[in-house]
């Protein structure tokens, strides 16, 4: 198996090194040629409206969504997140372009601003019993999620920092920072 990093803007090459040391190929994605030869596709942190523009530019938007309708398994780390959400609490700028394959609301800088960013650790079922210690830089959070959407882990005060829609999953954290796979290989077993 090989699994895609978008590599066009942000913390790709941190994800790369996470599957590398999980035994698994890996392939930098900038042209549809590239995304033609992966089986998953990871499209990591960085700035959505600008990932979002460089999609267009790149030509992948149209690709990357087939690819999804066809059941590729997609994970949205952060920016990611925000591509992957079909809404955004306080609306898409005009013009910027998103996957939007996600139903669910996302909200952007939900934490506040880069000094505002923290780590904590947060309680998700579907990693086993250890807690898994989550880095939000400038993190969005998932304000509302539809039926088919299941909530992964959520903060102390409610609010949803992960979930998974069939094959997308979705974390508003960085787990290509903490050294802990657990994320990589549920994203794996997708």
């Amino acid at each position: 198996m090989t699994v895609g990093v978008l590599a066009l803007q942000g913390a790709f090459i941190e994800h790369e090194t996470m599957l590398q040391g999980l035994g698994v190929a890996t392939l930098q994605v900038r042209l549809p040629e590239q995304l033609a030869q992966v089986e998953r596709l990871i499209i990591p942190g960085g700035e959505s409206t600008t990932i979002g523009k460089l999609l267009v530019r790149f030509d992948l938007l149209g690709p990357i969504q087939q690819r999804a309708a066809e059941g590729m398994p997609i994970w949205g780390t952060c920016a990611g997140m925000i591509l992957l959400a079909k809404e955004i609490a306080e609306g898409r700028v005009e013009g910027q372009p998103a996957l939007g394959l996600m139903d669910i609301t996302a909200r952007r800088n939900a934490f506040g601003r880069q000094v505002d960013s923290f780590e904590t650790n947060l309680q998700v079922p579907a990693l086993g019993e250890v807690p898994f210690h989550a880095v939000f830089i400038r993190a969005p959070q998932i304000d509302k999620v539809g039926e088919a959407v299941e909530t992964l882990a959520s903060l102390d005060d409610g609010r949803i920092v992960a979930a998974r829609q069939a094959k997308l999953l979705a974390t508003a954290f960085h787990p290509e920072l903490t050294g802990d796979a657990r994320f990589h290989e549920l994203f794996l077993g997708l």
